[in-house]
């Protein structure tokens, strides 16, 4: 832009290797936020799938929440602005904790005090951090919140017999490793990846394999939790090759 004057104003978050309004005078970073689109669109087909299948309204909230978290990254990465940035971020930890919530709940014997505690949290969360710039604290937070799903998630890998299931699984573990290590390249090498004739966008790339890497874990746990329901789940595949989960519920369900 001219004289430095960008159209959503001084850039005030954080930015990535990305040059600033160079594909569009109104997008800071194009390739950072369209490549959001993919994981809108896969949360999508998630949501389609259950509500036609009539899944438990977790499952909605939590494609739901793929989409509304996607958005926020288009907006942040649009405009590169903190309170896009903040929305952003707090979409990232609610979707960790429905993750949580899906993960423990069916073990969980007092039944309103995970979903308010976890309610409550969240809510605490977006407070506090409208008001504080955490930075790296935001990113320790995040990993936590992570790692506490792990146990669980390990362990409803190990009780699943289904090959194709556990493939869903495999997908989910094989996309995150490959975008952390976009996204890790992308920040730590940017220097070095500017002087490049061609700029590969690891965080795009990041972007729209966590796309597929949330795709992967709702499948997957839309699956175990059918299980215990005992709802017949099956991993089908859309033209032979996009999976997804079909149930067939007893007639007294």
């Amino acid at each position: 832009m001219a004289d430095g004057i960008f159209f959503w104003g001084p850039v005030t978050s954080k930015e990535w290797c990305e040059p600033n309004y160079v594909q569009s005078s109104y997008i800071a970073e194009f390739f950072n936020t369209i490549s959001n689109i993919p994981c809108i669109i896969l949360a999508l087909i998630g949501l389609v799938n259950a509500l036609r299948q009539r899944f438990e309204k977790r499952f909605s909230v939590l494609h739901i929440s793929n989409i509304i978290l996607a958005i926020g990254s288009m907006t942040y990465h649009a405009t590169l602005r903190q309170m896009q940035q903040q929305g952003d971020e707090t979409p990232m930890v609610w979707e960790m904790l429905l993750y949580i919530y899906i993960l423990y709940s069916p073990d969980w014997h007092y039944r309103s005090t995970m979903p308010t505690f976890l309610f409550l949290y969240g809510a605490l969360f977006a407070i506090v951090h409208s008001q504080i710039r955490f930075g790296i604290g935001f990113k320790v937070h995040y990993a936590l919140l992570c790692l506490l799903c792990a146990p669980r998630a390990y362990k409803y890998y190990i009780h699943t017999e289904d090959s194709l299931a556990k493939r869903l699984a495999k997908l989910y573990v094989a996309t995150l490793l490959i975008g952390a290590a976009c996204w890790l390249c992308d920040r730590l090498f940017c220097k070095q990846i500017q002087g490049w004739y061609f700029n590969p966008q690891g965080h795009a790339v990041w972007h729209v394999l966590m796309g597929f890497n949330s795709y992967f874990a709702n499948a997957f746990l839309m699956y175990c939790r059918a299980q215990q329901r005992e709802w017949n789940p099956k991993i089908k595949h859309l033209f032979g090759y996009f999976p997804y989960v079909k149930i067939q519920k007893p007639k007294t369900q």
